[in-house]
């Protein structure tokens, strides 16, 4: 992998809770994790963000309990796009229901987390999603 796609890795986290927002930040910037941050507040945002023109993520964090669009709706619809259907997904959500965790999977998922509770919790799953994605794998945009 070269300097480049380490230096413009984006992190697109769809989520229309603040505080929860600002808590993987707060997360972000405690665990000193280099990815950029960004963030949509529902999955049309997030569908239009994917689409629209600028830089794609090198993954995306989706919340399931979500106004307009949920994250169901939005899974469905980015593993459907041959164009978008590569970009990691990673289901970041307040449930840990099995029903939710079965069918984020048989639409695409790539992963399934519960939200922890607390900063410190909330940092070191962060931290770890981080050394997963970014430094033990092999992603579809690292390629040269």
């Amino acid at each position: 992998m070269n300097a480049l796609s380490k230096a413009t890795r984006t992190v697109l986290m769809a989520d229309d809770d603040e505080d929860d927002r600002m808590l993987t930040k707060s997360a972000f910037s405690r665990g000193r994790v280099r990815e950029e941050l960004r963030f949509v507040g529902d999955g049309e945002a997030l569908i239009q963000a994917l689409r629209g023109p600028g830089e794609r993520p090198t993954l995306i964090l989706l919340d399931l309990n979500m106004p307009r669009m949920n994250g169901i709706e939005a899974l469905r619809e980015i593993k459907r796009d041959p164009i978008l259907k590569d970009i990691p997904v990673v289901v970041l959500t307040t449930s840990s229901a099995s029903e939710d965790i079965s069918r984020s999977y048989d639409l695409g998922a790539n992963s399934f987390i519960t939200k922890p509770n607390g900063l410190d919790s909330y940092q070191d799953m962060v931290a770890s999603l981080s050394h997963y994605w970014f430094d033990t794998v092999a992603l579809p945009n690292d390629r040269d």
